[in-house]
């Protein structure tokens, strides 16, 4: 029995003295995300609008930060703290019927509902 003992002791004292020290990360930090705003682009007949990008720039740095609608005409982006406009890219003819005001992000804040109407100017059926 010692026999066995003295290599599973040495075997435990090789593997607690290559255990590494503590990992210390001094690499650039990620912005901190404050928030986010989220929304639904729909034509003015309340139909979706899928595949559209979406920009939320901050009003004081211009810092843009982009999102695509999905199927549904739903967005969301996460962005650090700061004031925000809201632009949906347009097709030729397309207006804007409905547009977000400006939106606020504080830390943690989910700012939903920031939704977009989009018109072609085409008379509905």
């Amino acid at each position: 029995m010692t026999r066995l003992h003295i290599p599973l002791a040495l075997a435990f004292v090789a593997l607690i003295a290559c255990r590494p020290g503590p990992v210390i990360d001094t690499g650039p930090k990620p912005p901190d995300t404050g928030g986010t705003i989220a929304g639904i682009v729909t034509t003015d007949g309340n139909a979706p609008v899928a595949a559209r990008k979406v920009a939320v720039i901050n009003t004081a740095s211009g810092q843009r930060f982009e999102a695509t609608t999905g199927v549904n005409g739903g967005y969301t982006i996460k962005v650090p703290e700061g004031t925000y406009r809201i632009e949906v890219t347009l097709l030729e003819g397309e207006t804007v019927a409905k547009q977000p005001p400006e939106t606020k992000v504080d830390r943690s804040d989910l700012d939903p509902h920031r939704d977009i109407v989009i018109t072609t100017g085409r008379p509905r059926r």
